[in-house]
């Protein structure tokens, strides 16, 4: 079970989508709001947002998509979305849960009025974020199968705007191409077939990278917009430890490799020869220097002796 979150502006675009084709739309439960017509509403949810003019984006907009092969009932449903809009503090509000199964998965749709019953604002920072912890929460406590990563077949891209779209779009294109580049610059290269631009910021005048953002179209989204994991710090991470484990050898490394592993006994009693070796040596090296140390102050001693007899 994954979320996506779209604070919107207007409620009739939000209704009139979720609820204009029926043969797709279920009703599983609504407070405050009529659910036979998209335009009643939507002329609902407005009412409310009127109490609180100040407030230009009051449409809550969850899609909650489910793994494709579960079988969930409605009721089950109705309660995973409320308990979804509970532990998001969005409570004492006019809402809709409206079930979509016109996709090889069922997929929810929760609308609510970010302007709540008593004229107040409910605030929406972080939203985006604590619909995905609230939604694998979930998932655990009803047993359904865990989404371990955004999955683009499971998204309903359908119900995002463009921007949105493309910055899944982005999210994939970087998730399918990273494993296959050595560095930075055969990720831009990459990506640039997918007609996706990689931009760099760099620290003043000089040439440290701060910053990476990608660009498709007209939309340019921050590496760490897309992904936190895909903040420029993080991505050189990311390569460096597959350096590290060794994905781009070339042929005669791994053939070398290879014929090593076969001879890999003879070579570490070598190596253990070798150290052994290399052991006895300095260890007989600092005895010989300690004995060296001896004599010196032996003969020191001696010579204070000799002194001390010449002046009595």
């Amino acid at each position: 079970m994954i979320s996506k979150v779209i604070i919107g502006k207007t409620f009739y675009g939000a209704c009139r989508y979720i609820l204009m084709d029926q043969k797709r739309a279920v009703v599983l439960e609504t407070e405050g709001v009529r659910d036979y017509d998209y335009k009643l509403m939507a002329k609902d949810f407005e009412m409310q947002q009127a109490s609180r003019p100040s407030l230009t984006k009051a449409v809550f907009h969850g899609i909650i998509s489910f793994y494709p092969g579960e079988k969930i009932e409605d009721r089950m449903m109705a309660a995973i979305a409320k308990k979804y809009l509970l532990e998001m503090k969005i409570t004492n509000t006019q809402f809709a849960t409206v079930k979509h199964i016109d996709k090889n998965h069922s997929h929810l749709h929760i609308l609510a009025n970010l302007v709540n019953n008593n004229g107040k604002t409910i605030k929406d920072n972080w939203i985006g974020l604590k619909g995905k912890k609230i939604a694998q929460k979930l998932t655990i406590e009803y047993g359904l199968k865990e989404a371990i990563s955004k999955n683009i077949e499971l998204t309903n891209l359908e119900v995002l705007n463009e921007r949105e779209a493309n910055k899944y779009f982005i999210y994939q294109a970087i998730l399918e191409t990273l494993p296959k580049c050595r560095n930075l610059n055969d990720l831009k290269e990459k990506l640039v077939k997918k007609k996706i631009e990689t931009l760099y910021k760099y620290k003043g005048q000089t040439k440290e990278l701060q910053g990476i953002s990608f660009k498709i179209h007209v939309y340019k989204y921050k590496g760490s917009e897309i992904d936190r994991k895909f903040s420029i710090s993080n991505l050189e991470k990311i390569i460096q430890q597959q350096q590290l484990r060794g994905l781009f050898r070339s042929p005669a490394t791994l053939s070398s490799t290879k014929m090593a592993s076969q001879n890999k006994q003879p070579q570490l009693d070598n190596i253990k020869n070798e150290n052994k070796n290399i052991l006895d040596q300095l260890t007989r090296r600092e005895q010989t220097d300690q004995s060296l140390s001896n004599c010196v102050e032996l003969e020191k001693k001696n010579k204070k002796k000799k002194s001390k007899r010449f002046h009595l």
